[in-house]
């Protein structure tokens, strides 16, 4: 097997790596259980409250679900705001890293000569890894936020697990920061020696 078909299979395989990673992280947008809190005072009467970025919502023992979207925008601490950016800047990203290289892939011939293709590769390469540590930055920054209040004996307010679309952030971004990494080492490396 030559270098160019073990490239373009390393390519289709970071690609692959690359769109379940994204989506993975739009699949986080709503999933509604991004910090979770059990309260049960009777056996009986159990709540479970559950929030994400747009809503909190409390469900008793018998299944039923009441949510209350957030009502204000301005009244939002600015952490929340920060995610929420961050988690969109990332999805619009790997939208356009997509079809960047979609278009700069070996196996498909859209694209000019080898340089080109490998430089617009690199430009989605880096799309994925940019986008993957936005998110990654987003999850970790609210994970850890919850994890601190669910330790710090001086907060008095409602204490709060993390939930499951937190971990399935992580592991998409950690898909998009591998195959945007890969992605940017093997089209960087043919684009900077095509030069010379």
């Amino acid at each position: 097997m030559g270098y160019r078909t073990m490239v373009m299979y390393m390519e289709i395989g970071c690609f692959v790596v690359c769109v379940c990673g994204w989506i993975l992280v739009c699949s986080t947008m709503p999933t509604d259980i991004w910090t979770w809190s059990e309260v049960s005072n009777v056996v009986l009467a159990t709540s479970n409250y559950y929030s994400n970025l747009w809503k909190d919502c409390i469900s008793d023992s018998t299944g039923v679900s009441d949510c209350k979207g957030i009502p204000s925008m301005l009244a939002l601490n600015w952490d929340i705001h920060m995610c929420r950016a961050l988690i969109i800047i990332c999805i619009i990203l790997c939208f356009f890293g997509s079809i960047l290289v979609l278009v700069g892939m070996k196996c498909t011939k859209i694209g000019g000569s080898e340089l080109a293709n490998a430089r617009v590769t690199f430009a989605g390469g880096m799309n994925y890894l940019i986008g993957g540590m936005c998110s990654m930055i987003a999850y970790s920054y609210y994970g850890n936020k919850i994890r601190a209040e669910f330790e710090d004996p001086n907060y008095m307010e409602q204490k709060f697990e993390i939930g499951v679309g937190v971990f399935i952030g992580w592991g998409g971004s950690t898909l998009l920061i591998v195959g945007g990494l890969i992605y940017s080492i093997f089209a960087g490396r043919e684009g900077c020696h095509s030069r010379d």
